[in-house]
């Protein structure tokens, strides 16, 4: 398994990989966003460390800032976007019964991968 992938968006790093939870170091690049997007099979939970990002969480914009975290449950579309000047750097933890990246189910994607 690679621990590290490049995005059209930024990257993410594998911290943490386990039967019980995936633990990811996402960095979004200042102006960019991931795509609109559920999972099915898991569940998430963003903690932002530095840059700040507006979440959208089933159509429902929330700005959070390092220090704010969000719950994220399956099946509930959501994205991140980084509208400031700096990198957004954020941890993912999932929970659920699948982490990989093909439980990925995309609305919207500024990357043409709907």
């Amino acid at each position: 398994m690679e621990n590290y992938s490049k995005r059209p968006w930024g990257s993410f790093e594998i911290l943490s990989d386990s039967s019980e939870c995936k633990v990811k170091r996402i960095s979004v690049e200042c102006g960019k966003r991931l795509s609109y997007q559920l999972h099915k099979k898991r569940n998430e939970h963003w903690y932002i460390i530095t840059g700040n990002g507006l979440v959208t969480l089933n159509d429902e914009e929330l700005h959070l800032s390092p220090g704010d975290s969000i719950d994220i449950l399956r099946e509930t579309p959501h994205r991140i976007h980084n509208h400031s000047d700096k990198l957004l750097v954020f941890i993912e933890i999932q929970t659920g019964e699948y982490f990989g990246e093909d439980d990925i189910i995309r609305f919207k994607d500024d990357f043409g991968r709907t």
